[in-house]
């Protein structure tokens, strides 16, 4: 509706006397008030104090809503009606900043700034600040993009390489600070590009919870998995040879050396780590299990359980000498995780305790989101496609190979007759 003389008047006075800042915020607060006020008086069929028959209800006072914007907080009169409610499209139920800083707080938040800070912010950009309760409602609005992200199928094509890992976190539970892991799943495809599969939140050193969490994978179209590469958690490698069978298990080199050396005193630790490492510098799969043999025999006057070491995780350790040579260094340890294990950290750190694992789950998956947005943006593949091209045809499972009795001697009539 039009603003009378008297409002005009007003406003012309504002103008003269305010300066350049205080100016816009009235202009703004003036325009968007007379917008609410528009929109109530179609919601009701009347402007105030006019009688007519399309009314359909009565105004009933109002209440005042602040709204933060770019250029200050306002203070809108929202009318209340007696009959049904009313509340203006222009702004949001149960939010008082507008869209702009809206998203500046959820982008905020996704990099890691912590509360204080994102209330630093507000108050920077012309708001009078923001509480911690406000930011995790604001947030909450991420949920929604990381369950479709979460639960994106996953069948498009083939994903010969898996990595998995964790980092801990603190999180509130039951009134405790307990330590929870953010696992995080990663494929190379078939092309050769990397990709975030999926993350999950719980304690990592369950079998039950690796289960699940490789079931889901499965379940949302993962196939054509030849090698795990992880740690040697034994709930892990449980669920993997239970979800992802017909796939071989790489255990990481990196983790099996800290394993290694923490059986040897500090002065003979480089020593023993040098000798190791002669393990992976073999030309070929078979002269990487001579070389471990011999280094196991090598070791074993001086550092027995070190020996003995080697000898037991012999298999697992040299799992990825079965694939093509230009494939080693990127396969055989989870060190490709690490910067997304690094960056996961760094942005979780500054939250410190998280209030419950929703929380920890939106912000890790958020961080993994952008990662795996740059990897798909990107035409930079983690093995080449003529490298990929090498690998052979992955092995049916276990399942598929067993033929039953009946159907081998049927197999045989057949061929009798032909």
């Amino acid at each position: 509706m039009a603003l009378d003389q008297s409002a005009l008047l007003e406003l012309l006075e504002m103008m003269r006397s305010a300066d350049a800042g205080e100016l816009m915020r009235r202009l703004l607060g003036t325009i968007m008030q007379e917008l609410v006020d528009a929109e109530a008086s179609a919601h009701i069929g009347a402007l105030p104090h006019e009688r007519t028959d399309t009314r359909t209800t009565q105004r009933n006072g109002s209440r005042e809503k602040i709204v933060t914007t770019t250029a200050g907080d306002l203070t809108v009169k929202i009318p209340k009606v007696r009959t049904g409610s009313f509340f203006p499209a222009l702004l949001a139920p149960r939010r008082r900043i507008d869209v702009a800083l809206h998203a500046v707080v959820m982008q905020a938040y996704v990099e890691g700034v912590s509360t204080r800070r994102v209330d630093d912010l507000v108050v920077a950009l012309g708001g009078t600040g923001i509480s911690k309760s406000e930011v995790s409602r604001i947030c909450a609005k991420l949920d929604a993009e990381v369950a479709a992200w979460r639960a994106r199928p996953l069948d498009e094509q083939a994903f010969p390489y898996i990595f998995l890992d964790a980092t801990y976190c603190k999180v509130r539970i039951n009134q405790r600070v307990v330590s929870q892991a953010v696992v995080i799943a990663t494929g190379v495809s078939a092309d050769g590009k990397r990709e975030v599969l999926g993350c999950a939140v719980g304690d990592s050193e369950t079998e039950a919870f690796w289960t699940e969490f490789l079931r889901d994978l499965r379940d949302r179209g993962l196939a054509g998995v030849q090698l795990v590469i992880s740690d040697a958690h034994r709930g892990l490698t449980n669920a993997v040879t239970a979800i992802l069978q017909g796939a071989a298990w790489q255990r990481c080199r990196v983790h099996f050396m800290r394993n290694a050396l923490a059986k040897v005193n500090k002065g003979h630790a480089e020593m023993v780590a040098a000798t190791i490492r002669t393990v992976f510098a073999q030309p070929t799969g078979p002269k990487v299990r001579e070389q471990l043999d011999d280094v196991a025999g090598l070791l074993r006057g001086e550092f027995p359980a070190v020996a003995d070491l080697l000898l037991d995780a012999k298999a697992d350790l040299t799992a990825f000498a079965d694939f093509p040579m230009a494939h080693w260094q990127k396969i055989w340890s989870t060190n490709p995780l690490e910067r997304l294990n690094r960056e996961v950290k760094r942005r979780t750190d500054v939250v410190g305790i998280f209030p419950n694992t929703d929380s920890l789950l939106r912000l890790s998956a958020c961080v993994l989101i952008e990662a795996h947005d740059e990897w798909q943006d990107s035409d930079r593949r983690y093995l080449s496609e003529a490298s990929m091209a090498l690998l052979n045809p992955p092995p049916p499972t276990a399942i598929e190979t067993k033929t039953p009795a009946s159907t081998k001697t049927t197999r045989r009539r057949i061929a009798a007759t032909a």
